[in-house]
């Protein structure tokens, strides 16, 4: 693939700048710089990974649509929280299943904000369906999560009890704990900058495809 940067030092100039200033009259003023080196940078990126993303998983989508699509909005919903802020002070791109309908189906995920910035993969915080659709399937299918265990580190949150209707002697049932089944890669500014870029989030989205394609296949979706 040929390298080239998608995104400059002012998205993280930016971003910082917001987290100082998260009010409406700040983020009105600079609207436009944030569509310029934010949401532009963004899609291009989102429409640029879509050919890479077919070959790993070809009933993912990139939709490089500004709203509705992979770009995660920067408006925060903070309608039943007690943080009025009303911005996001980072970027999140999230490339999801065809037929995934919530946040909580498989996917692979960009995190981009200053000085956190990461790759990510898998199912977060999935609903009680679902959660027991993946751990049925690591009870049906142990020999498979082996070699997704065997490459992979979880992260996320656990129960501090085995699930009711699970072996609690189980061979992973530290697995069959989880409340979520994520992954994720550390990136740096300087990556996120770089021109190899594209290449470094590809390497990533290649190293997490394992559990992505036992959740999908757990949930009844096509890999």
């Amino acid at each position: 693939m040929p390298d080239t940067a998608f995104f400059s030092p002012q998205l993280f100039d930016f971003l910082s700048q917001l987290k100082r200033h998260n009010n409406r009259d700040w983020f009105a003023r600079n609207k436009a710089r944030y569509g310029e080196v934010v949401q532009d940078q963004a899609l291009i990126f989102i429409s640029s990974f879509g050919p890479h993303l077919h070959k790993l998983c070809p009933h993912f989508v990139a939709d490089a649509r500004p709203s509705r699509g992979s770009l995660f909005r920067i408006y925060r919903d903070t309608r039943f929280s007690p943080d009025k802020r009303p911005y996001k002070t980072h970027v999140g791109i999230h490339f999801s299943h065809v037929s995934g309908k919530d946040a909580h189906a498989p996917v692979f995920y960009l995190h981009l904000e200053p000085g956190n910035c990461f790759a990510a993969a898998g199912v977060w915080h999935p609903d009680n369906s679902a959660l027991t659709k993946i751990r049925t399937a690591i009870v049906a299918n142990p020999d498979s999560w082996a070699k997704v265990r065997g490459k992979l580190e979880l992260e996320g949150d656990s129960l501090a009890r085995p699930p009711r209707g699970f072996d609690p002697n189980h061979r992973f049932v530290e697995d069959l704990k989880r409340k979520d089944f994520v992954v994720s890669v550390g990136l740096t500014e300087g990556q996120v900058c770089g021109p190899k870029f594209m290449r470094d989030f590809v390497s990533a989205c290649r190293a997490m495809l394992p559990l992505v394609e036992f959740t999908t296949r757990a949930l009844g979706l096509e890999p």
